[in-house]
């Protein structure tokens, strides 16, 4: 399993965001500073795809995560495109 994490910032505040990739499926939660109670983001929204993106070719040139993970979630946003 990968995880990787993330902050962001709102109106009402601070948001970690987590992405798990587990069995070929990402699961992403977020939780906002203060709270104990962890959000699941079930369908995954096209900002949070887009952001993962990010995160993950930011890895990919450090050499942290592989390429094929950069490529799968392009195919994903390809597939929103096309719904």
């Amino acid at each position: 399993m990968q995880k990787h994490q993330w902050r962001d910032r709102d109106e009402e505040g601070m948001i970690l965001y987590r992405a798990e990739y587990h069995a070929s499926r990402w699961r992403v939660i977020s939780q906002r500073k203060g709270e104990e109670e962890w959000e699941d983001h079930d369908p995954i929204k096209r900002e949070l795809w887009e952001k993962l993106r990010e995160i993950l070719f930011n890895k990919y040139q450090r050499k942290r995560v592989p390429w094929q993970l950069v490529e799968r979630i392009d195919k994903l946003l390809e597939d929103l495109e096309d719904d």
